[in-house]
């Protein structure tokens, strides 16, 4: 079934659309919910809430607007408020890298690509829960500064000031070997 299918046949009470919306979102929405919150168990959780939301804002939801920046601005959003009631951090010793990285053919690329992967991450979990959003969100979903401010109920300024900041505490962090240049 497609996108635009099953969200009709959600709007219109079906929720037999949903299923269809979970095979092609499950995996992209958990692991930005992943990379927000550091937890797999609780980006998990936060994603099936996501999806039952969705459900019932359906009725919200322009269909004549691609359904996955809608629905990961929900993801991203319960996943920051999740991680800001639960005030805490986890250390990435307890992660299955794996969970971010997809399977390349040549085993010298994927040691290279775990390593790097590695260092990313640890880096990412030294930033604040904002300021991983941010990243995740201007990067990992590639939401415009302006999608990002509406999905975030902030000002395009303070969007623009959370990725500097992330961006610059990424690049003090990060060895030099990985650091970017420039913003």
């Amino acid at each position: 079934m497609e996108e635009r299918e099953a969200i009709a046949r959600l709007k219109q009470g079906d929720i037999g659309g949903l299923e269809a919306l979970v095979e092609l979102y499950q995996t992209r929405a958990v692991r930005a919910a992943y990379l927000v919150c550091r937890d797999v168990a609780i980006a998990e959780d936060v994603v099936q809430s996501a999806f039952i939301r969705a459900y019932e804002r359906i009725h919200q939801f322009d269909a004549s607007r691609p359904f996955a920046p809608w629905f990961l601005r929900i993801v991203v959003n319960d996943t920051l408020n999740t991680v800001t009631r639960l005030s805490r951090q986890r250390s990435l010793d307890d992660v299955d890298i794996h969970i971010l990285a997809s399977v390349e053919p040549d085993p010298e690329a994927i040691l290279e690509r775990a390593e790097t992967i590695a260092v990313v991450a640890a880096t990412m979990n030294q930033l604040s829960p904002s300021q991983r959003a941010a990243l995740v969100m201007r990067y990992y979903l590639n939401l415009s500064e302006s999608e990002m401010s509406s999905a975030l109920n902030c000002s395009p300024g303070t969007v623009k000031w959370r990725l500097h900041n992330a961006r610059q505490r990424m690049r003090q962090l990060l060895p030099a070997w990985l650091a970017p240049t420039k913003d």
